[in-house]
């Protein structure tokens, strides 16, 4: 909380604002129960939407790997609504899973390299591959 003596210390506002927020179960937008289960439902079935429309455009290495990603990445954050993104970041940097999420992420980021600047459907499919086994691990 914001009292005088911050003020006159000089403590600025804002810092305490940014901790406050990432310490705040309810952050910036506080949502029911109910609807935190809507928003977890409507994501997990957009990105499996979109997992799925990739497997119909296989041939195409650059919208297989975005629209494969992109479901992806919203699969894995829809348990966002229901912990919270900070617990979910905890979660996923926790010394059990540090190395499965940088794989994770690694994979993410070379899966969009191969397609969109390389246009390799090998090296694509070998980054989709390891993405989904670091999921699995």
């Amino acid at each position: 909380m914001w009292n005088l003596s911050q003020s006159i210390l000089g403590r600025g506002d804002d810092e305490d604002t940014q901790d406050n927020l990432l310490d705040d179960p309810e952050g910036l937008c506080s949502l029911s129960p109910l609807q935190r289960l809507y928003a977890f439902a409507a994501c997990l079935v957009a990105g499996l939407v979109c997992m799925f429309l990739s497997l119909i455009v296989f041939a195409r290495p650059i919208k297989f790997a975005v629209l494969f990603t992109f479901g992806n990445v919203l699969a894995v954050g829809s348990t966002a609504f229901l912990i919270g993104p900070s617990q979910q970041i905890r979660m996923m940097i926790d010394p059990v899973r540090v190395y499965a999420t940088s794989i994770y992420v690694g994979c993410v980021i070379l899966a969009l390299i191969c397609a969109l600047w390389i246009h390799s459907k090998i090296l694509t499919i070998i980054a989709i591959f390891c993405e989904i086994c670091a999921l699995i691990w």
